[in-house]
């Protein structure tokens, strides 16, 4: 991607921006968070906010550089080795700093050491690792992953996986006999004994999975209307997690609606959302989680206008989920993973995103968003075109608010209104809305006025995560467009 092209897009895991050099701890906090993480590219001179090339003097490049070469070697450890490059944007020089992830985390200030000093990248800030955190970089290290260690506190002989054998013969037609166990790798041998490793507790029964593992399940829940708050339906699903998957696939048809149409005498049934998609989302939330994170489950919640899968763990560094027909695949986790395909849960690697991105061909309507809230990854599957059916109260509720405004000035003509208005057709920039108003800057009226009619639910920000982003757009709400509509009506009338 062309600089001219990146300075439009937010901060994020691998981006940032800095009109000028940080301070030294702050660089290096930065420097140390890409190397653990996935990577990433800081530039400096570019102003985040508003976000513009500022440039650096060009007689300082040779000094910067230096710099930060320095910072970077007496900061940080293990050794990091940056690349850094001068570059030109609109006659202005900036300078890029990239970074790749390390292959010998977990890398840390130098002074601070690995427990007080070891930072990772959560969305677009550098936040300390905990000791769980510390421990999955050492995992890294080593190559390993959390469901391959060993748990001591039972023998594999002792661990209560009746339910599992016969969801294993069930699904491949083959007992799940000692030498199978052992060929997936779901017991280490030690001492003449065998224990099992973190996954066949996770396929387990067990009180021992409960014990070591409580939040190895997945809540499910159907809210009424868009937002948080008011049960339908809930569903804790805590059974052995190679059952997980097809349960909560179940609970989110139970709550969508189908329809059928006929072509002739053929009747076509169709789900209002891919549930394929859906489906393949689910699986992958629970044979790719960070079973490691203590205190976390997968959540899927189905609203009346969208169904969204929240699971523990970042999105893995190699995953570009901007490209899902790149047939892209990576395992976190190395045992469970070769498992669920074994029992027919997950298709061949890399087909999983492809899979995704074919369903939603046939769904126009249905948009896919995914962002990283805090060390989580989400999916959500939205309805572009979804109106609210107006609730009991809500209706006359407008009509209150439309003769309030009336009654205090806000007529057609005023600039409440004309914002609206300016809307109606398609999402505009604080600028396009300026120039709709026939003004020639933006006025501060404006750009007071805009959060509060968002505040009032009218209107709402296309980019609502990054307030300032140069893409940020407005929008009128199926709210905004009953009030015009009322304001209509009530104008009419007086």
């Amino acid at each position: 991607m062309k600089l001219s092209e990146i300075i439009h897009q937010p901060e994020g895991r691998r981006l940032e921006f800095k009109e000028t050099l940080p301070s030294k701890s702050d660089f290096a906090k930065t420097i140390i968070a890409f190397a653990n993480d996935a990577g990433g590219e800081l530039y400096v001179g570019i102003k985040n906010d508003p976000r513009e090339a500022t440039g650096l003097n060009d007689d300082d490049i040779l000094k910067i550089e230096e710099q930060i070469s320095n910072i970077i070697f007496d900061q940080c450890a293990p050794i990091i080795m940056p690349d850094i490059v001068s570059l030109n944007l609109a006659g202005k020089t900036v300078l890029r700093i990239k970074i790749y992830k390390g292959n010998n985390p977990p890398y840390h200030l130098k002074n601070k050491g690995t427990r007080e000093g070891t930072y990772i990248r959560v969305g677009s800030s550098n936040r300390l690792a905990d000791d769980a955190m510390l421990m999955d970089l050492e995992r890294q290290k080593r190559n390993i992953s959390f469901d391959t260690e060993t748990c001591f506190s039972k023998e594999a002989t002792q661990l209560n996986i009746a339910t599992f054998r016969e969801f294993y013969l069930e699904k491949t037609g083959e007992r799940l006999t000692a030498s199978v166990v052992k060929k997936l790798n779901l017991v280490h041998t030690g001492q003449d004994k065998q224990y099992p490793t973190n996954a066949l507790v996770l396929f387990s029964d067990d009180e021992l999975r409960g014990q070591l593992f409580p939040y190895a399940k997945v809540e499910c829940a159907r809210f009424k209307g868009t937002t948080p708050g008011r049960f339908i339906d809930q569903k804790t699903i805590d059974t052995h997690i190679a059952g997980q998957a097809e349960q909560a696939y179940n609970f989110v048809l139970r709550h969508i609606s189908q329809s059928s149409t006929f072509e002739g005498v053929y009747r076509i049934d169709r789900w209002e959302y891919p549930v394929l998609a859906i489906r393949e989302a689910i699986r992958n939330a629970i044979v790719h989680r960070d079973y490691s994170l203590t205190g976390k489950d997968v959540k899927i919640a189905v609203y009346d206008d969208m169904v969204e899968i929240t699971n523990p763990g970042k999105l893995l560094p190699s995953i570009d989920f901007n490209d899902l027909e790149a047939g892209q695949s990576d395992i976190r986790n190395k045992v469970i993973a070769p498992v669920f395909k074994r029992l027919g849960i997950i298709e061949q690697w890399g087909t999983g995103l492809k899979l995704i991105q074919s369903e939603l061909v046939n769904y126009p309507e249905i948009e896919l968003r995914w962002s990283e809230p805090g060390i989580a990854f989400q999916v959500q599957f939205v309805k572009k075109y979804y109106v609210p059916e107006p609730e009991s109260g809500q209706e006359h509720e407008l009509q209150h608010e439309s003769q309030y405004g009336l009654q205090y000035g806000l007529q057609y003509e005023s600039l409440f209104s004309k914002v609206l208005k300016s809307l109606e057709e398609n999402p505009h920039s604080i600028k396009e809305i300026s120039a709709a108003l026939g003004q020639k800057t933006i006025s501060g009226t404006l750009k007071s006025l805009l959060p509060k009619i968002v505040e009032d639910n009218l209107i709402e920000r296309t980019i609502p995560d990054v307030l300032y982003s140069p893409k940020q757009q407005y929008r009128l709400t199926p709210k905004g467009k009953q009030f015009l509509e009322l304001l209509e009506q009530a104008k009419k009338k007086k």
